[in-house]
């Protein structure tokens, strides 16, 4: 299947063209522009048409004539600009078209219908099969404020697209149903960014993780899938930095007018398969464990090993560790021990190292301190896991004013260099950013 993105932006594109958000000002700098999120596959059938999507067929030099088949997933105004049927009319259009979607989408359309139109309107409910010329078509339930379904499209070459806006975190029914498909192409909408209080039918920076992470447990997304973010807010951070992010899930963003080609590698280089190592560093407060675990937040299996020592006489301490516990997913299993090496070795599938700062400050109290240290460094380099580790960056600061304190910082630097020497990535935080060294 060959899919035209006509739109990759949510209801209000992206940016909007109200805001004086550095979200919106770093687009419109950058000439990038977003419309209401549209497809359409093979020239024929076209998935959601708001009112932007003719225009921006136009844009791309595309004519619709060819469409037979129409899939809108609810009937909230940016999917469905029923209007455009009254264009089609105008334009002498004398070719079926199937229109597919909630009766209530229906509903909307039939008012813009004249008695001679040859337009089907097909009433579907999640968990409907249908066949409409070489595509079979299963609608899925979604999580949204108004009845609204996802589309598992299988085309007549035999590849497999997941068209999934809007929704919230999906159903069981539809991971169930989504179950084994190893979709070639899934196009998932990730609406608004770092807001997380939304309180919608819509998924964010750290639900859409989520949301990934589930579908690969199901084998729904697999690493041959192309995974493309779309009904893109302004609430998101510039593209340049939400590219980063979404590598790091194997997922990715398009322009509009984009052609993807549905059975085609991945442009992402994510592999379950093949180990990575990545080294996140940082001072106090910079953001590294939050990095750390917004890494591997798209991973369907997660050990959280976690070295900090309980504190008994310190509440603040245990405040802190409680803070920790409660930000990790409910889906991945903590380790609380010092044998991070251990852990290493025995990784099935990802692991995240919460730190090797709090790690050397027990190993050097042992007389086998070195030889931990080697261990450790020996197990980084050869682990066949996808692996994160956080630590301190404690070479900025003041010298010490003690013995102990000076060799810390030394002994600390150097663990973090033998590490990074084994690592495939290295990222520096600074007040919330990353910085790829």
């Amino acid at each position: 299947m060959q899919v035209l993105m006509l739109g990759t932006g949510a209801a209000d594109g992206w940016p909007n063209p109200f805001c004086t958000c550095a979200s919106c000002g770093a687009l419109r700098r950058a000439g990038e522009t977003r419309g209401q999120t549209s497809a359409l596959v093979d020239g024929t059938l076209l998935l959601d048409c708001g009112p932007e999507a003719p225009r921006a067929a136009a844009r791309a030099g595309v004519r619709l004539d060819g469409v037979r088949h129409l899939l809108v997933t609810h009937a909230h105004p940016d999917h469905l600009g029923a209007a455009a049927l009254l264009w089609r009319r105008w334009a002498g259009a004398r070719a079926p078209l199937d229109v597919v979607g909630p009766p209530d989408v229906l509903e909307s359309c039939a008012h813009w219908l004249g008695p001679d139109d040859l337009v089907r309107l097909l009433p579907a409910e999640p968990g409907a099969e249908l066949t409409l010329g070489g595509y079979h078509v299963r609608a899925l339930p979604a999580t949204h404020e108004t009845p609204t379904m996802l589309y598992d499209v299988r085309g007549p070459d035999g590849t497999r697209l997941l068209y999934a806006t809007d929704t919230g975190p999906l159903p069981a029914a539809t991971l169930d149903a989504a179950t084994g498909a190893a979709y070639d192409l899934v196009l998932l909408e990730e609406t608004f960014g770092d807001v997380t209080d939304h309180g919608t039918g819509h998924l964010d920076l750290t639900t859409f993780p989520a949301a990934v992470a589930a579908l690969r447990r199901v084998g729904a997304v697999t690493d041959r899938t192309d995974l493309v973010a779309v009904h893109l807010g302004h609430h998101n951070p510039p593209t340049a930095e939400l590219s980063r992010r979404l590598a790091a899930w194997g997922a990715r963003v398009v322009v509009d007018g984009t052609v993807l080609e549905a059975g085609a590698a991945p442009a992402t280089s994510r592999s379950a398969t093949e180990p990575h190592r990545t080294l996140v560093l940082g001072g106090a407060r910079s953001g590294k464990s939050v990095e750390a675990e917004r890494l591997l937040a798209a991973e369907p299996c997660v050990t959280y090993v976690a070295t900090a020592r309980d504190r008994a006489d310190d509440g603040e301490w245990a405040d802190r560790v409680a803070a920790h516990r409660d930000r990790r997913p409910d889906g991945w299993r903590t380790l609380e021990t010092l044998d991070v090496a251990g852990a290493l070795r025995a990784a099935e599938g990802a692991v995240l190292v919460d730190c090797l700062s709090l790690w050397l400050a027990d190993a050097l109290e042992r007389d086998d301190h070195a030889e931990r240290v080697d261990e450790l460094v020996a197990a980084w380099r050869g682990t066949a896991a996808r692996v994160v580790a956080v630590s301190n960056e404690v070479g900025s600061g003041v010298v010490p004013a003690t013995a102990s304190g000076r060799r810390f910082r030394d002994e600390l630097g150097r663990l973090n260099a033998r590490v990074a020497a084994a690592s495939d990535d290295v990222l520096l935080m600074v007040a919330g950013r990353a910085v790829r060294l």
